[in-house]
């Protein structure tokens, strides 16, 4: 709820530019519609205090606090000469606060204001840009919101505030992971309406607490039919702010494309999140004959294997290791050989290079066997 403007402002206060220094003017109306009045209401003092901050901004001027507490808000010009000074007090019995007292005319002087603008803040930048944001999937970066303060009001910001800002702006439009966590069963419940056959799951602490997630949708699991019977598992830090790893199943179909079978959340890739992760696949998918998983060697994923499919076969991404033999070794030929003997059609010819790699590169030869 905005503020609600009660009773218009005294006569004299704030009704005219006020003329300063050599031909400058400084217009305490603020024309950019953020007029404060004396018995102005806002539902909660953080309401009142972002007020301030735009008012401050957008009018060019900084202010400094006299006195704050759970009864009080009164705020001053930064110029200890200026008359500007606002006074709000809190309504008994409500949470409401309202502006007793407002000076509304400035009687100091715009020259040597800094762009360094202390109620520039990234409330402030994000509640006004965050438009920007809304419809769109990535929206300006924070160099852009940089950019678009020092276009806009005037102000110099840092990064870091840029990022912050940018932060609030999609939790303003997007909502906060604290807000959206309990709307996961309603999108889950839509997702198995529009997409019937679709598998998921969340599973939280003793507190209530988020603990893992996991979604199969429901043409993912029917495709997998026709889909080769390799499934390639891996994890990926998050970068959100909650952080996690998200899980993700995928496998290959007749092009060679990449199919998407299942995506999870987890706190990190350890040997409870996997077994939890593979056993809800296990439901998704069943077991189907001449299953096959591969990885990047990670253990707690061969142990999640072995323990809920273990029918299945397990092998090594072919990448993963090359990647780790580049690394580890350094040698080239090591890995010309390696990715021959990988990608031979015959048992014959992978024989017969990883002899070559035996013979050539003993120590490789050696890291592979064990």
């Amino acid at each position: 709820m905005g503020s609600i403007p009660c009773l218009p402002l005294p006569e004299g206060v704030g009704s005219s530019p006020r003329t300063i220094g050599s031909g400058q003017t400084l217009d305490a109306s603020f024309h950019n519609g953020s007029n404060l009045e004396i018995n102005q209401m806002f539902e909660t003092k953080e309401e009142l205090q972002t007020k301030l901050h735009e008012v401050a901004v957008h009018g060019n001027f900084e202010y400094k606090v006299v006195k704050s507490n759970k009864w009080l808000y009164v705020v001053k010009c930064i110029n200890e000469s200026c008359k500007w000074r606002v006074h709000g007090s809190k309504l008994p019995n409500s949470g409401y606060f309202i502006i007793r007292k407002y000076e509304g005319t400035h009687s100091c002087s715009l020259v040597g204001r800094s762009m360094s603008h202390r109620q520039a803040t990234y409330k402030v930048i994000g509640q006004k840009f965050k438009s920007q944001y809304a419809g769109v999937s990535e929206g300006p970066t924070p160099r852009g919101l940089v950019k678009l303060a020092r276009e806009n009001l005037k102000a110099e910001v840092s990064y870091w505030k840029g990022w912050k800002a940018r932060q609030y702006a999609h939790s303003l439009i997007r909502g906060s992971p604290e807000e959206n966590f309990p709307l996961l069963p309603s999108y889950y419940h839509m997702l198995k309406l529009k997409n019937p056959g679709t598998f998921t799951r969340i599973e939280v602490d003793e507190n209530k607490k988020f603990k893992f997630f996991f979604m199969a949708l429901g043409v993912s699991i029917r495709g997998f039919a026709c889909m080769q019977r390799v499934i390639g598992l891996d994890g990926t830090f998050l970068k959100s702010t909650c952080k996690g790893t998200l899980l993700v199943a995928t496998c290959q179909d007749g092009n060679y494309n990449c199919y998407p079978i299942a995506w999870g959340v987890v706190d990190s890739e350890r040997d409870k999140s996997w077994t939890w992760f593979l056993t809800q696949l296990k439901v998704a998918i069943g077991k189907p004959d001449g299953l096959v998983f591969i990885s990047d060697r990670h253990p707690s994923i061969q142990k999640g294997v072995a323990t809920i499919f273990p029918q299945a076969n397990y092998g090594a991404c072919y990448w993963h290791v090359g990647q780790n033999l580049r690394n580890r070794f350094k040698r080239k030929g090591a890995n010309t050989l390696f990715n021959q003997a990988a990608e031979a059609y015959k048992l014959s010819e992978f024989r017969a290079k990883f002899a070559e790699l035996e013979q050539r590169y003993p120590h490789v030869h050696e890291y592979l066997s064990n």
